[in-house]
């Protein structure tokens, strides 16, 4: 009996294989990025340590209040784990599993299966989604609440079961956005898109009907943006920062140079804490097909919904270049678009041929697989090998945690502007002091930079790090010694 295409194992079983090898891809990446690459921190990183430690509710700073979602959740995984680059790059690294699984679950909704399955893994394997999930900074916020609102704004519209708790989790999500920089966006681009589109205004007049639900919902919102509203009367130029206004003149030419660089410039690619280009030239003509499919397709409330994001953004980016990850969720939109567009025209060509349209998956599989194991080829090398690229990133932390063990009295010493962070270092390790002089205890170490600055004579000990360029880390001090 002659076999049908659909009667082939690999056919039947391609979404079980398509999901496993996402979840596979996505677990293992999260894991040796969070571990070792880059494995060190930055400083930035450093920074959200010291702000994270700072915020306290007995003396409340209301310029601490931006970012706080994600600098609660740092300090709880500091409290849980103690002070190390694993528990500062925890939040992340959660945070970036959760937007993950929301971008595939959105892009489920948004569009065909097996787009969702192709998008997903090939955005789970650019630089940028890794570098941004491994980072213990607070960018990963911004992808992970434009990612979770879109989700709950679609679930709110099609789910049959549970639509109260998507209302509640929609104003939640959307309450908990206001208090990351540039987020309050998305928020105008789906307000735009419901004003505009008829469609969309028909489903918020329906989910406005359950009143109860819907005070529920509101009364949610704003408990929880409740600080925010303390913090910016107490200090209003917070509203600035979380909307993006410069506090100074912005050099519009030269930011519009630097973004046509971060995002084309493929013949010199440039390193340091971002590599760029952000993306392949492979990824990038997806992108830009995407673009092509969003003008054609005008008419629809996803495009409305794309289209009303990037026009408000585009501003944003020309004043704040160096915050990329804000354009990274309409970009994997747009990516979805272009394999859409992809597939659709081989499809086409082929509508009634099984064997054609099975033969089409081969340059398809080859494509994807080049994307995929280039992006995570860049980002391994870049990161590891790139002098540039990973001279950013420190192992100061894990130098000074392998020191501190010993029972005896322990004085780290810093400059003043390496002093904060060490003061929290410090904090997690009894016995442990941190200052910019010696006061005599029983060990001193002290810091590269503040050796230079301080004659204390003959170490005990040198700590190096054979992945710096200046590789003695730490002077080691026993003022005990007879």
């Amino acid at each position: 009996m002659h076999r049908k295409v659909t009667d082939y194992f690999l056919y039947r079983w391609r979404f079980i294989v398509g999901y496993s090898i996402f979840g596979l891809a996505f677990v293992g990446l999260l894991v040796v990025a969070g571990l070792y690459i880059p494995g060190g921190l930055s400083q930035a990183e450093m920074g959200s340590v010291v702000t994270a430690n700072a915020f306290s509710l007995k003396s409340f700073d209301p310029t601490l209040i931006v970012n706080l979602p994600y600098h609660l959740l740092q300090r709880a995984s500091l409290h849980l784990f103690g002070i190390s680059p694993f528990s500062i790059k925890l939040p992340s690294l959660v945070l970036g599993a959760l937007s993950g699984i929301g971008m595939l679950l959105l892009l489920q909704a948004w569009f065909s299966r097996n787009v969702a399955v192709l998008t997903s893994v090939l955005i789970i394997t650019t630089g940028q989604f890794l570098f941004v999930a491994q980072n213990g900074a607070p960018g990963i916020m911004y992808v992970f609440l434009s990612v979770w609102l879109l989700v709950a704004a679609t679930m709110v519209s099609r789910a049959k079961r549970y639509v109260g708790a998507w209302k509640i989790a929609l104003l939640s999500v959307a309450a908990l956005s206001l208090y990351t920089p540039l987020s309050v966006y998305i928020l105008l681009a789906l307000g735009s898109a419901i004003v505009l589109h008829p469609h969309l205004r028909y489903l918020v007049r329906q989910a406005l009907k359950a009143r109860l639900k819907v005070v529920i919902a509101v009364v949610a919102a704003l408990i929880v943006t409740a600080p925010l509203v303390y913090a910016a009367v107490l200090h209003p130029q917070v509203l600035n920062i979380l909307l993006g206004v410069p506090a100074e003149k912005v050099p519009i030419v030269a930011h519009i140079v630097q973004i046509l660089k971060q995002y084309f410039d493929f013949l010199s690619p440039s390193s340091g804490v971002t590599m760029t280009p952000i993306y392949s030239v492979g990824s990038m003509i997806l992108i830009l097909l995407g673009i092509m499919r969003l003008l054609t397709t005008n008419y629809t409330a996803r495009s409305y919904i794309i289209s009303a994001w990037v026009i408000l953004l585009l501003p944003i980016v020309i004043i704040n270049p160096a915050n990329t990850f804000v354009a990274f969720v309409p970009a994997v939109l747009l990516l979805a678009m272009g394999v859409e567009t992809l597939l659709n025209s081989w499809y086409q060509l082929f509508p009634r041929n099984p064997y054609a349209r099975l033969a089409g998956l081969i340059p398809l599989v080859i494509l994807v697989g080049g994307l995929l194991l280039s992006g995570v080829d860049r980002y391994v090398y870049g990161y590891l090998y790139d002098p540039l690229t990973a001279d950013n990133f420190s192992n100061d932390l894990r130098l000074v945690n392998n020191q501190l063990g010993a029972k005896t009295p322990v004085q780290l010493v810093a400059t003043p502007h390496e002093l904060a962070f060490y003061q929290v270092v410090a904090k997690y390790h009894p016995g442990t002091t941190a200052s910019t002089m010696v006061m005599q205890p029983s060990l001193a170490i002290v810091s590269q930079a503040a050796n230079k600055s301080l004659a204390l004579g003959t170490p005990w000990r040198i700590i190096t790090d054979g992945t710096a360029a200046n590789a003695d880390r730490f002077y080691i001090y026993k003022t005990d010694q007879k």
